[in-house]
């Protein structure tokens, strides 16, 4: 038998399925081993040695029909030709009884929301406005949902590359007649959080008489209360770039393209370690910006090679053109690639653009040089067939204090912990009916009842509603005392829960130190150990601990906010505080540094390091 030859013949016939009908699975093993390209080849045994014969064929036959093969059903449940198959399914105990929930269907993609969905990777949804004729295109961009994004990176910062703009003008400039971008300038760059996301708006007005459109792109960064009626604490939009977009020309010129490559009477420039010399000058690029593969210079031109990674391709035909890929077509400008005497140069001002042909994922291009900031492109395909063409492309110097301070500006997105006074309507002469109140430790309440320790409580003859509890600290040597604490804490907590008297009763737990409300103030490690255990604890029993950390021995007696149901309060100078979120951009300019000596960073060597 000529297996091996067999199964060849088949494969290259197409066939991809090999079901082995026999006593048991003698040639499945081998019929994958002996496809060279074993990839979407199965091959299935209808039975094999120890098994249940009835339980392996099914599971033969349900292998078959999951790699969606034709299963004859109505032959395998015994029914006739033509004959419907019913089996029974089996009871349940709510056999009478509809215990499914009932989910109200919310809009969740564009078209629900009222908008056009543009099936563009980075420009989502459109929406024609009702009051002329103006579009709105909308989307949010973020490192989670563009991953790619992350590899451009200049002086430290992750930018939408200047191309980025280009296309997105390009796409409104398609879907609404105006195909050439007349010009574009960029005004401020798009700095992509680490975290959050950016919002884009690119607004596009109305024709003129010349069919000409002005177009404008804004972003905001996540963040800020942005329900209605508090658009004051919004994040701000900052406008990004201004452009106009214009019909096509309509000469009939045929575009320019580059049939002959390599380019003749150019000398080829190598590449080795160009990465690597540009990230030494503050532009690091990732693998999906890497796409310069071959680069010459002639007499007053450029010519490179570019391409897409592999992971990008699949995506080239969504867009007009690839940012990615252009932003390749651009490195040749930089400093030390075709040049070693040119500056750092960023893309400012776009004029001319016409983009002939979509989807291209390898390009050719032509960089005519017409003076040290200025070039003109000619983007071909790997056939030569003209893509794009840009009659000018202005430069301008590359400012690391623009992008250190639009980098400040996306970072006001992240949060801090704040400690704001608790909103109260207590007068100094409300007081707090503490009379039912326990108290635990060294703490003083007027009106509560003193106990020993926390058994005492639950062994009273009424539980009361609210327990102030202050752990003992022991003295000596920090890391003793710190563990002796804990392992005190632990035990009571956990002998506290687990006694069905105390279910009703909050347990307040008093701490002196733990944590530092302002950043002057110094902590108490043995007591913020306490803390980090019981903020655990909470999270695992919500509603039966409560934390405060205070400053002196005595409550108040206007302490509505110890049953105020805050999970964490502070008592600083008779003033009951409580953590909330506030943006980083909040924090006092006033904190400490260390301007000289040592600085000891533990645990640098690990993991984390």
């Amino acid at each position: 038998v000529r297996y091996t030859q067999a199964i060849h013949t088949l494969h290259t016939a197409g066939v991809t399925t090999y079901t082995e009908i026999g006593p048991d699975a003698t040639l499945t093993p081998l019929t994958a081993s002996t496809v060279e390209d074993s990839d979407g080849v199965a091959a299935i045994a209808t039975l094999r040695a120890g098994r249940p014969e009835p339980q392996q064929v099914l599971a033969a036959v349900g292998e078959l029909h999951a790699r969606g093969r034709r299963v004859d059903w109505e032959a395998f449940f015994g029914g006739r030709p033509g004959q419907s198959v019913s089996v029974d399914l089996p009871t349940y105990a709510f056999q009478r009884d509809r215990y499914w929930l009932d989910v109200t269907e919310a809009a969740a993609d564009a078209a629900g929301l009222g908008l056009t969905p543009t099936d563009h990777p980075i420009l989502g949804a459109t929406l024609d406005l009702a009051d002329g004729e103006q579009t709105l295109f909308t989307s949010r961009l973020s490192l989670r949902t563009h991953p790619w994004l992350a590899d451009h990176t200049v002086a430290g910062t992750t930018l939408l590359p200047g191309t980025g703009f280009v296309e997105l003008a390009a796409l409104a400039g398609e879907r609404l007649g105006c195909p050439r971008i007349e010009e574009l300038t960029l005004s401020a760059p798009l700095v992509l959080p680490e975290r959050d996301g950016v919002r884009i708006q690119l607004a596009v007005g109305e024709a003129d008489g010349a069919g000409r459109r002005v177009v404008d792109v804004y972003a905001r960064p996540d963040g800020g209360d942005e329900t209605p009626g508090a658009v004051a604490k919004a994040r701000p939009w900052t406008a990004l770039a201004k452009g106009v977009l214009a019909p096509a020309t309509g000469t009939g010129t045929a575009a320019d393209g580059l049939p002959v490559w390599p380019p003749t009477g150019a000398s080829e420039v190598p590449l080795d370690g160009v990465y690597e010399r540009l990230a030494a000058q503050e532009y690091a690029y990732g693998p999906a910006f890497q796409g310069l593969r071959r680069v010459w210079r002639g007499d007053g031109e450029i010519y490179a090679e570019v391409a897409l990674p592999e992971e990008q391709r699949a995506d080239a035909g969504r867009y007009v053109l690839h940012p990615a890929l252009l932003d390749a077509a651009l490195h040749p400008l930089l400093p030390g690639v075709a040049d070693q005497d040119r500056a750092a140069l960023l893309p400012f001002a776009w004029s001319g653009v016409t983009i002939h042909a979509t989807g291209a994922s390898v390009l050719r291009v032509r960089l005519t040089l017409t003076g040290s900031d200025v070039a003109a492109l000619t983007v071909a395909d790997a056939t030569g067939a003209p893509v794009a063409s840009v009659e000018s492309l202005l430069l301008r110097p590359l400012s690391k204090d623009a992008l250190r301070q639009a980098a400040s500006t996306a970072r006001d997105g992240l949060f801090r912990i704040a400690w704001n006074t608790l909103p109260t309507t207590d007068t100094p002469t409300d007081t707090t009916d503490t009379t039912g109140w326990a108290v635990v430790g060294d703490l003083t309440v007027d009106g509560a009842s003193r106990h020993a320790d926390l058994g005492a409580v639950a062994n009273a003859d009424s539980v009361p509603d609210t327990v102030l509890y202050a752990p003992p600290v022991p003295d000596g040597d920090v890391p003793e005392a710190a563990h002796a604490a804990l392992r005190d804490a632990l035990s009571t907590t956990q002998s506290w829960l687990a006694d069905d008297r105390t279910t009703d009763t909050t347990l307040v737990v008093v701490t002196r130190g733990a944590l530092a409300t302002h950043h002057t103030q110094h902590t108490d490690p043995v007591q913020a150990g306490l803390w980090g255990l019981l903020r655990v604890a909470q999270t695992e029993n919500p509603g039966r601990i409560a934390l405060l950390d205070t400053d002196t021995d005595t409550i108040p007696t206007t302490a509505t906010a110890v049953t105020s149901r805050e999970p964490q309060l502070a008592l600083r100078d008779n003033t009951f505080l409580v953590p909330r979120l506030a943006r980083t951009t909040d924090q006092p300019t006033d904190r400490p540094r260390w301007d000289r000596g040592t600085v000891l960073i533990t645990g640098a060597t690990g993991a984390l390091g």
